[in-house]
This record gives structure tokens, sequence and C-alpha cells, in this order.
């Protein structure tokens, strides 16, 4: 990976720092995640109340996906990380034995190594960053030292602005927009994405949040209805 400058930890702390909401905090650990390691997708991985075990955050389906074959399998390093040794370095799922149910299938969504790291703070643990990468052996020393690094600002982050109510509440709205990505792909045959760019689009065009679209179509599927004619072909 290219060598970070030193203002890049500096800048993040303060957007951490800046962000409104938990939802906002979320989606920019994962974004910053992604910028200081070069990973290929990332995610959150939250624990709450009785060891409920969620995903808060996610770079891509396929990154959703891989948390939901641990939770099913009750295996895998992001897992791992939260209850075990503090980071897990996959550098190939596939051959990786440590989670013989768990590597296998997510090497068949592409995922092909993978580096698990607990998100805690001296006060109460939060759950894991994981990062993915569709290629093998893609985590190095230097990486895996900066994802620790990055990890303990993002705890701090999570302990310092953020409660349990905020961010069980970005959790939910994260199910709100994925339960109402599924009715528009079955509606329209269409995929993940171009389901999340139509809810986005009439986010932008109402001046509404985007979870309160969602919940529209998961409740009554009004803007699904008025939606028909303006989903995008897809492409021959």
């Amino acid at each position: 990976m290219d060598e970070l400058q030193p203002s890049f930890f500096a800048e993040m702390a303060l957007d951490l720092d800046a962000a409104p909401t938990a939802e906002t905090t979320l989606d920019m650990i994962v974004e910053y995640a992604q910028a200081a390691t070069k990973c290929d997708e990332a995610g959150i991985m939250l624990v709450h109340a009785r060891n409920r075990i969620e995903t808060a955050a996610a770079s891509s389906a396929a990154v959703a996906e891989a948390h939901n074959l641990q939770i099913m399998f009750d295996e895998g390093p992001c897992l791992d990380a939260i209850e075990g040794p503090p980071i897990y370095v996959v550098n190939d799922t596939l051959e990786d034995d440590r989670w013989p149910q768990w590597g296998p299938a997510v090497s068949k969504i592409g995922i092909k190594s993978a580096l698990g790291i607990r998100l805690a703070t001296h006060q109460r643990r939060y759950g894991s960053l994981n990062l993915y990468s569709y290629e093998t052996n893609a985590f190095g020393d230097e990486d895996v030292a900066v994802a620790d690094i990055f990890a303990s600002h993002a705890a701090v982050a999570l302990g310092t602005a953020h409660n349990e109510e905020g961010l069980q509440r970005a959790v939910d709205s994260r199910k709100t927009i994925g339960q109402a990505q599924g009715i528009l792909m079955e509606r329209f045959g269409i995929d993940a994405d171009r389901a999340f760019s139509l809810l986005r689009r009439y986010s932008q065009d109402r001046n509404v949040k985007l979870q309160e679209i969602a919940l529209l179509v998961v409740n009554g599927r009004q803007v699904a209805q008025k939606s028909e004619r303006r989903v995008p072909s897809s492409p021959s």
C-alpha cells in the first residue's frame, strides 16, 4: 500500500468527531478504512444487548453477505476478533482451515482475503472492523499495522460521540433500506445497486431522508408504484 500522509489520521479524527449522526459515523469509518488500506471492501459488525451481532455498515452487498455467512455458521475472523485475539488475517479464504464452513462459502462470492480487527475502547467492546479483498494474500504487515491504528481511532469515535440507542437506530435504518431494495429488485427485475440508486434518487428529488423513502416502500410500496416508468433499463 502507499504510505499514508501524516495528516491522514488527524483529518479522519476531525471528520469523525464532526459526524452529525451514528449512521454517518459508520459510513465514514468504512470509507476511511478503504482509503487507509486500499482494501476492496469494508464493513462493521456491532455487538448489541445480549450479544446480538448485526452488520452496521457495509461497502457492498458482498460484505453484508460475508457477515451473514459468519452469523449463520457461527464462525469467521470477524466474529473471532470480537471475542478472541483482536486481529485475524486471512490470506486465502478457501484454504484457511480455521473456519471450514465460512471460508469456502465466502470464497464462492469472490472474497479471497480478509482482515478482522476488534473495535473496542478500554470501557467497552463495540464489534469488529472488517476488511476484504478479491485477491489472495492482500494484507501485509503494514496493512495490519495501519488497520489496527485505524480501528483504535474508529472505536474512540463510536465511544465518545454515539450511544447505544443511536447505533441501534443506524442498524435499523440499514435493515429498512435493505428491505426496500429487495422489494424494488423483485418488482422491476433490477440488481441491488440499481435499486439503491432508485431509492437515493427519490430521496434527493423529494428532499426526504433515504430511510423515510425506504419505509414508504416497505410499508406501502408507494414509491415502487410511482417509480415504475423511471427505472433505468438494464444494459443489453
